[in-house]
């Protein structure tokens, strides 16, 4: 025989079990609800310290946010997907959506865009950046886009760069003449250092350090940032602050990929990589003051160096008389309107 008592507790009991379980779903559901749509990765080759990372991942936590979980993008430092080069062919063809870019790279696709290398063309940030954020820098970006490409902002700040070496300090153009120097693969800067008298060796970002602890190079060049992040400093014996190019880098979009996302989406991401391209410069800023303290302590010798004879020499050669014609009269026009006559 049933005991009513027990029967009306065994019933309340699974219809309290039942709407702890439709409330613990309805609990859960809001969290899928708000799933990403869109999973996106942003690649970089630089150290996950560089003040490159540290902004990108502030623009992604800002976009995750507010788009409400729609877009989460995820950060690849340190060339974990691939060499630089790798990684432009992935940001074309979609492997990768976004690729934080060089100048001196971007150029081997799209050549004008490494016009920002030309040899000792800017004195200081003042002529950089209003070029960049004026006439040259849109022109650069309509080239860009060209080839199926989107830049997500203004561009960010590689910085001016410095030579480094592990033989001889670099203080006159004349004691580059022979030195195994690695540059990136970029051409303008390969031409830059030939017509110097220098032998320079193209070698992917990640390879560098060892091709400086083996001595299959005798030196390299890389804004400070670079220098301290990379450690390269254990490696290198010298550094001579030539500031012989500036250098941009270029959060780029693959175009299918931004195309894909809703307006408001597409808006909020450039409104925040924008954001974090202001912070990322002013970083970058601030340690090209500080880094010469801290290289110092950690043992290389900084070595201030007078650009004029550097930019007097090249002017005997035909560096700029043979970029000029590769870049195109316009282009050139547009550079010497910020950076002074180029001879």
């Amino acid at each position: 025989m049933d005991k009513p008592g027990i029967s009306r507790f065994m019933l309340t009991r699974r219809q309290c079990l039942k709407g702890a379980a439709s409330l613990s779903l309805a609990a859960i559901l809001p969290r899928y609800a708000n799933a990403a749509q869109f999973t996106y990765k942003l690649a970089t080759g630089q150290d996950p310290t560089h003040p490159v990372n540290k902004r990108a991942q502030e623009a992604i936590d800002r976009i995750k946010q507010a788009t409400g979980g729609k877009l989460e993008i995820r950060l690849f430092p340190a060339n974990q997907l691939g060499s630089d080069t790798d990684l432009l062919s992935q940001v074309r063809n979609g492997g990768v959506e976004f690729f934080n870019e060089a100048s001196s790279v971007l150029s081997t696709l799209v050549p004008v865009a490494g016009i920002v290398n030309t040899g000792f063309a800017f004195p200081d940030y003042d002529h950089v950046w209003q070029a960049m954020d004026g006439s040259l820098g849109k022109y650069v970006r309509a080239q860009v886009e060209k080839v199926g490409l989107v830049t997500m902002s203004k561009p960010w700040d590689n910085g001016f760069r410095e030579i480094t070496t592990s033989t001889r300090p670099i203080k006159t153009p004349q004691d580059l003449h022979g030195m195994k120097l690695r540059v990136p693969a970029s051409p303008i800067l390969s031409t830059l250092f030939s017509a110097l008298g220098a032998s320079p060796t193209p070698i992917n970002f990640n390879e560098v350090y060892s091709s400086l602890q083996t001595k299959l190079v005798e030196g390299q060049e890389n804004p400070l940032a670079i220098i301290s992040t990379a450690r390269l400093y254990e490696v290198q014996k010298y550094c001579s602050l030539t500031n012989h190019v500036w250098d941009a880098y270029w959060i780029l979009g693959n175009r299918k990929a931004v195309d894909r996302l809703p307006a408001d989406v597409r808006e909020i991401v450039f409104r925040e990589f924008g954001k974090s391209a202001a912070d990322e410069r002013a970083d970058i800023a601030a340690l090209s003051k500080s880094l010469v303290g801290g290289l110092k302590q950690h043992g290389l010798q900084i070595l201030d160096v007078d650009a004029a004879p550097f930019k007097a020499a090249l002017a005997k050669t035909d560096y700029y008389k043979t970029w000029r014609g590769k870049f195109g009269d316009q282009a050139w026009k547009l550079l010497q309107d910020h950076a002074g006559s180029l001879t």
